[in-house]
């Protein structure tokens, strides 16, 4: 019975805890939303993806979102951009992004 408990605590810790960061560059890239790019260089897309669970407990959709977004803000100052839109919304740990270059 202990050791479920423990599992379960852990499981539950981990579920809440974020591991992808955005970089120094990935953190000057901004989620806008698509009325706001009309007039910027479209780059590209990208698709982030994360564990949506830990075995059978939902990872925090708040923290997933997160994560996605800063995969996307990573990829996108990778390849030049300053900007991300959202395609898509989270479905299964996945989101599919446009990346845009908005300043000259």
């Amino acid at each position: 019975m202990l050791i479920r408990t423990l599992a379960a605590f852990v499981m539950l810790t981990l579920s809440a805890c974020t591991w992808v960061k955005p970089t120094e560059a990935g953190k000057k890239v901004t989620l806008v939303k698509a009325f706001n790019v009309k007039n910027c260089k479209n780059i590209g897309t990208t698709t982030s993806s994360v564990k949506a669970q830990l075995g059978s407990i939902e990872r925090s959709p708040d923290k997933v979102r997160q994560e996605l977004i800063a995969l996307a803000q990573n990829q996108a100052a990778d390849l030049g951009g300053d900007s991300i839109v959202a395609l898509t919304d989270v479905e299964e740990g996945s989101m599919e992004f446009g990346i845009y270059r908005c300043s000259q």
